[in-house]
């Protein structure tokens, strides 16, 4: 199972909406406060909002999943800040009037965003960080079946915890739901 190219589209591009912000406050002239590049700064401001709108919805919309027992979890949040390589270039002359620094920027994000949708993980995101998300790997009893995958979740759970997860992609799943069981506070998380 993959992910629909345009919804890993649009949730690849909400992962960079704080680097658009970045170049949009960079365009701006320190004397008259307008930007250099008006019409280019408001193109990124609206692709990158409308992108961030729809993976941040996308993810509050999914309701329903399969119960299953949380066997081994360890945390992979820090896995999002993978996102931070691109984000040291806004720290350089970036000027939105360079069109060969646009094509460049442009074919180098073309390119991570074939990586991460050909090894699903579109869902290792910055903005869905900052919403409260954390991303999971965890071993997990499907019926009478041990699965492993990760797991993005709005909500803390341990090992004992039953969620109830729905699958995005071949070994990425969302958290609708976390029902704690009281063994699960004697266990331990890895």
């Amino acid at each position: 199972m993959q992910l629909h190219f345009l919804s890993a589209l649009a949730i690849f591009i909400s992962g960079y909406a704080p680097l658009g912000l970045i170049l949009i406050i960079k365009d701006l002239n320190e004397d008259t406060l307008h930007f250099e590049h008006p019409m280019r700064a408001l193109a990124i401001f609206v692709i990158f909002a409308l992108s961030a709108l729809f993976a941040l919805s996308a993810a509050r919309n999914i309701r329903q999943g399969v119960p299953v027992k949380i066997s081994k979890v360890s945390n992979k949040s820090g896995d999002m800040f993978t996102y931070t390589i691109p984000y040291m270039m806004s720290f350089y002359k970036f000027d939105l009037g360079d069109w060969k620094l646009l094509l460049c920027l442009f074919i180098f994000l073309s390119l991570m965003f074939v990586l991460s949708y050909r090894t699903q993980n579109v869902f290792v995101n910055p903005v869905l960080a900052l919403a409260g998300y954390g991303l999971y790997d965890c071993q997990f009893k499907d019926g009478t079946q041990e699965r492993q995958g990760l797991l993005l979740s709005k909500q803390h759970f341990q090992v004992g915890d039953y969620c109830a997860i729905k699958r995005l992609s071949n070994l990425m799943y969302f958290v609708t739901h976390v029902e704690v069981t009281k063994e699960a506070g004697e266990g331990e998380s890895q």
